[in-house]
């Protein structure tokens, strides 16, 4: 069996021993029976079998099965019954492919280990204090940045600590986000359990800590808030222990540590305990070969295309290296870390944000470098055929599920939703949520649920499934508004995901009452910037959509994405002051409180009016 052949300037190792090989492996016929390694295609087979792919077509097609072709690719189930329909027996080979890279199981040798940072993941209840541990280990101020006060995506960032980095991971602590801290806790090193000192154990530190037990990683607890008036250290030490976290003075294994991140005390403490138990696990890993590790999070950037943040799990990433990232492929064209510095290489443990492939990956897709972009494109390739065949095997198992469900319950009805998020990690945490709304004979089915704007796509789908699309912190442009009213799809836009839920649950109760529901009344885009020095930055604009009025409610879009929300402060036409500037004039503004805007951002005009909600 032949190793991946890779080999680039610096001698990095390949990743893979001769149990993995870069081609596909060869299925044959041997006495009898067909031996194969996984899923090939019709003509593959019909190849073996030494048969015309015409006629295992045929056999799919007179046995009620789906329209094949010759390229289709077959699974396991599908090929036994080919194999014994024409005479063979058939024996699947445990041998591990090119594409299926995340499966292996590799082994360096001790001499190339060396020590990688310890990869660190923050978790707790909700406002219990993770982001602000964060700021106050890396003096940065990520709070003010996040809406509603609660962390809505996974950050990663890095910070040396006495000559020796950690690798600190944030994960949201809304229970909505219960998958995006299963991801967390699978590729962490440690676990820091942040408990509130004047709350105490509340649902989602019990759900951290699950996480953390079944992915048999250590934690070290952070009892926080210690500078509020009723913190009570013991009591979360009692309440832990109920849960089988025993502290070291109890006994156990479990490191606290009383830290106030708002007043930044006693944290020196907590990053030096985190650095103890990195030392006792000897952490390693081998730089000297090509990268492995796992995406965080992943957008489309319209600037730039696709992004993604990976964190190196083992190997080295360099700028230029071709990658295989879940079904998609590129090249590294450009590497940064959180505070958007240009890297030329990432070792180990390293969160890099990547730019240069072919499509949006999914958060928690695996990755691997490989040595050049044929090899690459054509694994990348062979992940996608073989998804799209789970993936169709699974929507028609669906199908006919809710066909019988829908015939022996009778009444049930379907809320249809297309959900567009600013990010893969945000549309996956909010269709989760979504799927846990359980109201008698109502049935919530999120038909697609992406990250990016909202597009005259999604408004197509929406209109053809009778879906309604929901919005968690992007905007559509005025193109897809107007598109969405001629098809008659209704847009429902949200900034917290608490609002989006009770909505769509309150919708499918019946319970909607008459409220203030938000109409946009026009949009205006940014040409040029003129700084005024006891004004702030006055927006040189083109209205491209309905009218913007003075003293507005307005928002600024970048890219479809919400970037600030307010009043507007100026509205002028020439030197004059006017009362509204209708579609296709020139227009001067000036936003109340905000002046780091930009050409060709989105400026956005609307007014809350009461509507009787159906």
């Amino acid at each position: 069996m032949a190793k991946i052949n890779q080999k680039n300037n610096n001698d990095r190792k390949v990743n893979v021993s001769t149990k993995m090989d870069n081609k596909k492996p060869a299925s044959k016929v041997n006495n009898g029976v067909f031996v194969y390694t996984g899923a090939i295609s019709v003509n593959e087979l019909a190849k073996a079998l030494n048969i015309l792919p015409s006629d295992i077509i045929k056999f799919f097609f007179l046995n009620g099965k789906r329209m094949l072709t010759i390229n289709s690719l077959l699974d396991d189930e599908m090929i036994g019954t080919v194999c014994l329909e024409f005479g063979y027996d058939f024996q699947k080979k445990n041998i591990v492919a090119a594409e299926n890279f995340e499966e292996l199981e590799i082994k360096d040798d001790p001499k190339d280990l060396k020590e990688r940072p310890p990869v660190v993941t923050i978790m707790g209840h909700v406002d219990h204090g993770k982001t602000t541990l964060i700021d106050a280990i890396r003096d940065s101020n990520l709070v003010e940045g996040e809406i509603g006060g609660i962390s809505q995506a996974i950050g990663a960032y890095q910070k040396e600590i006495n000559g020796k980095k950690i690798t600190f991971i944030d994960t949201p602590g809304h229970e909505a986000f219960t998958a995006m801290r299963s991801r967390g806790a699978s590729v962490t090193d440690i676990v820091v359990l942040v408990v509130a000192a004047d709350d105490g154990v509340m649902p989602q530190t019990i759900e951290a800590i699950d996480h953390a037990k079944a992915a048999n990683v250590p934690i070290i607890v952070a009892i926080n808030k210690m500078d509020k008036p009723g913190a009570d250290p013991s009591r979360v030490k009692n309440e832990l222990m109920a849960q089988n976290v025993i502290a070291e003075e109890f006994g156990g294994d479990v490191i606290m540590v009383e830290i106030s991140a708002k007043k930044k005390e006693n944290i020196d403490a907590l990053l030096e305990s985190i650095i103890l138990v990195s030392e006792i696990k000897e952490l390693k890993a081998n730089p000297n070969r090509y990268a492995m590790g796992i995406v965080l999070e992943a957008e489309l950037d319209k600037q730039e295309g696709p992004k993604a943040t990976l964190l190196i799990q083992n190997g080295t990433l360099n700028a230029g290296d071709y990658l295989v990232v879940g079904t998609s492929y590129g090249k590294a064209r450009r590497m940064s870390n959180e505070f958007r510095k240009i890297l030329s290489s990432a070792e180990p443990s390293t969160p890099v944000s990547v730019i240069g492939l072919s499509e949006v990956p999914q958060a928690g897709d695996h990755f691997m470098a490989f040595n050049n972009e044929k090899e690459a494109r054509e694994i990348a390739l062979r992940r996608k055929q073989i998804k799209d065949l789970e993936d169709k095997k699974a929507t028609s198992a669906a199908t006919l599920e809710d066909l019988f469900n829908l015939k022996k319950e009778g009444e049930i009805q379907n809320i249809n939703i297309v959900l567009k998020a600013d990010s893969t990690g945000s549309a996956e945490a909010v269709k989760a949520s979504l799927g846990k709304i359980n109201v008698p004979d109502i049935r919530i089915n999120v038909i697609r649920a992406s990250s990016g704007a909202i597009t005259e796509s999604d408004v197509l789908l929406a209109s053809a499934s009778h879906a309604i699309i929901y919005g968690f912190n992007v905007r559509p442009d005025a193109r897809t508004r107007a598109k969405a009213l001629e098809e008659k799809v209704e847009i429902r836009l949200h900034r917290i995901i608490y609002a989006l839920l009770e909505e769509i649950e309150d919708a499918a109760k019946g319970l909607l009452k008459p409220t203030f529901v938000e109409k946009v009344t026009g949009q205006a885009e940014i040409r040029q910037l003129f700084k005024v020095s006891r004004l702030g930055t006055i927006a040189g604009c083109m209205v491209t959509d309905g009218i913007i009025k003075a003293n507005a409610q307005v928002r600024i879009l970048r890219q479809g994405v919400i970037v600030y929300e307010g009043k507007l402060a100026s509205l002028q036409r020439g030197k004059d002051q006017v009362k509204e500037v209708k579609f296709g004039f020139e227009c001067g503004m000036l936003i109340e409180n905000f002046n780091d805007i930009k050409e060709l951002d989105i400026i956005e005009a609307y007014e809350m009016v009461e509507e009787e909600k159906k």
